[in-house]
This record gives structure tokens, C-alpha cells and sequence, in this order.
């Protein structure tokens, strides 16, 4: 898969990670992405579930293989329905 194409994929069963965020306290959550909403990501980490934001946020995707991606949330704002009808 391409950085190109991540936008238009499941983005649940990823693992992620919060690279960049205007509140520090976000930076460097990581988990798999359980759940997602056009404005957030749900992430489990091992210290329970988290709710962030995809607006103002850098997230790393851990692709198989230890591919690794960075995306800008502004990429994957939107129902994840709706990412692919931009196509």
C-alpha cells in the first residue's frame, strides 16, 4: 500500500501513534485504532481507550512488516465511508 492509498482503507486494526498534536499530553499515545468517527480516532493502548482527534494531528501507521507511514489526520477527516467516494 501507498501513503496515497492510506486514506482510502480500513483504518481499524491499524496500529498508530500520535507523532504531532497541539495538546503534548497526546503526543506519543499508541495503540490500535478500535473505533473510528469522522472527527476522531478511538485507539486502545495499553492504558485503556483513548479518543483523539484527527484535526491538528501528525499519526504513524504501522503497515505490516514494520512498514511505517505518517499521515496528517486533516488526510483521513471524514467518515471512512465517505474517504472512499473521494476516489
Amino acid at each position: 500500500m501507498k501513503k496515497s492509498d492510506l486514506p482510502y482503507h480500513e483504518l481499524i486494526g491499524l496500529e498508530t501513534e500520535v507523532v504531532f498534536s497541539p495538546d503534548p499530553t497526546q503526543i506519543g499515545i499508541s495503540g490500535m485504532i478500535i473505533d473510528e468517527t469522522a472527527n476522531l480516532l478511538i485507539i486502545k493502548t495499553e492504558k485503556g481507550v483513548k479518543k483523539i482527534p484527527k484535526r491538528h494531528r501528525v499519526f504513524k501507521f504501522i503497515l505490516g512488516r514494520n512498514r511505517v507511514v505518517e499521515l496528517s489526520g486533516k488526510d483521513i477527516l471524514g467518515r471512512p465511508e465517505e474517504r472512499v467516494k473521494k476516489l
